[in-house]
């Protein structure tokens, strides 16, 4: 490493309003460490982001849950409960007593969980796409170990103002909890990309069809977390052409085009693309 990279990476930047000393930022890593029931984070996981924190660094929280419904990931934290609340309260409290700053990423799982994670209901997702849960490999992490994916059911478009709430009320969670600001996953074939690439979206209702339809619940979820927090404190992980989760799209390019300049218009803290 050049001293001229050196330099640059241990030089302060801002990712909005927040002003990090450096520019090593420690990525969202699933630990699969809450305490439960009740996916609560716990001493285990104060003492892991304890020990990660650093003067003017920046730590992205592990993907957490916003709804029971939403969950996908045996030991992944929540962000709906009370419980939850306090303790991750605790976390970044030691986040900041070091000089570090904390982003939560908020998730929902889509169709890629077991009807163990979610209180015996099927996985939801904006269509029925049944070769997804028959052919995919023990890939979920559930109480009882690696499992194949329950058969979901398609959304009623009616439901989708209700899971949007769900982020909302999660990035209110996330402000009483302490932390400096919210990542939207988006990426990885969760419940959003799933809405966004054409693979596993064949609605034809406002939701489906047009690269315009597919976004809009996305938009819609980043417009309620940015009522809460402002634009310039969320951001919103994407995935551009990923495949993970049997995702695909017939053309990537057009598609995630639209989304960027789309977010342009909320001032964001980052659009982070997982690759």
């Amino acid at each position: 490493m050049t001293n001229n990279t050196n330099r640059k990476l241990f030089s302060p930047v801002k990712i909005g309003p927040v002003t990090l000393g450096h520019r090593v930022v420690m990525a969202p890593l699933t630990r699969s460490r809450s305490e439960q029931p009740g996916d609560i984070p716990g001493g285990l996981m104060l003492e892991y982001y304890t020990q990660r924190a650093s003067e003017g660094g920046l730590i992205i929280s592990e993907a957490t849950s916003i709804s029971i419904a939403g969950r996908g990931w045996f030991g992944a934290p929540g962000m709906y409960s009370d419980e939850q609340v306090a303790g991750w309260k605790k976390i970044t409290d030691s986040v900041h007593a070091k000089g570090g700053r904390m982003f939560s990423q908020l998730w929902h799982v889509g169709r890629s969980s077991h009807v163990s994670m979610t209180n015996g209901v099927a996985p939801v997702a904006p269509s029925i796409v049944p070769e997804y849960w028959r052919d995919a490999t023990p890939s979920i992490s559930t109480p009882s170990g690696w499992d194949k994916p329950s058969p979901h059911r398609a959304l009623d478009i009616s439901e989708i103002p209700g899971i949007v709430e769900d982020y909302r009320r999660a990035a209110e969670r996330a402000k009483a909890a302490g932390f400096d600001g919210v990542e939207l996953h988006a990426a990885n074939g969760y419940l959003l990309d799933e809405f966004l690439q054409d693979g596993s979206n064949k609605r034809k209702d406002a939701y489906g069809g047009s690269i315009q339809n597919r976004s809009r619940f996305l938009l819609e979820v980043v417009e309620a977390m940015a009522s809460v927090w402002g634009g310039d404190r969320v951001a919103v992980r994407i995935g551009p052409s990923g495949t993970w989760n049997s995702m695909s799209d017939r053309n990537p390019a057009a598609l995630f085009d639209y989304v960027a300049e789309q977010l342009n218009r909320f001032g964001l803290a980052g659009v982070p693309p997982h690759h």
